[in-house]
């Protein structure tokens, strides 16, 4: 495959260790301690990047902890990701999307309204991809192609805290 970006800028990242959360139960059972935005980059940051395969996005600056927001104030509790792809015209704008889709859906509890977009004026089809990436219906149907979700599914492995759960859910922690 010819790359699009073949010398992408590589951002230093923090030590692996550093950005670990570990949740304990609340004592109260009826209580959630509220998530954070560095728990949500926590599980993207180490998401491989699909065009350079050995990078993440978070070393690429695609990802960072400061376009990562949480809201439990409301009725729905929300997280919203923005993501900056490397180059105005990337094609794998929507893959990048996707993957953060699914990486959240399998990491984050279930009461969370998730949304994921580019972050604003960083490519020149932000408003199409992310009309994309809202469509739940969308993104479903793209999972259902095989090809598509082991190139996501590739993506999403190098990240290494699937199997952690929450306190939120009021179930004790793990790690691997």
């Amino acid at each position: 495959m010819q790359e699009l970006n073949a010398n992408p800028s590589i951002a230093p990242t923090e030590d692996d260790d550093s950005c670990h959360v570990v949740r304990v139960p609340a004592h109260n059972g009826n209580h959630r301690d509220p998530f954070t935005a560095a728990e949500v980059f926590d599980h993207i940051r180490r998401v491989r990047d699909p065009e350079h395969e050995t990078l993440t996005l978070e070393q690429l600056r695609v990802t960072t902890m400061e376009n990562v927001t949480v809201d439990e104030d409301g009725d729905m509790p929300t997280v919203t990701v923005r993501y900056t792809p490397t180059i105005p015209h990337c094609s794998m704008a929507t893959l990048i999307g996707l993957c953060l889709s699914v990486k959240l859906l399998r990491s984050l509890p279930s009461r969370f309204k998730q949304t994921v977009m580019i972050t604003e004026g960083t490519h020149s089809s932000e408003h199409e991809i992310n009309r994309q990436l809202a469509d739940k219906e969308r993104v479903a149907a793209a999972l259902e192609n095989p090809h598509l979700l082991k190139v996501v599914n590739k993506c999403i492995s190098a990240t290494s805290h699937d199997d952690l759960t929450y306190a939120h859910d009021n179930l004790r922690t793990t790690t691997s």
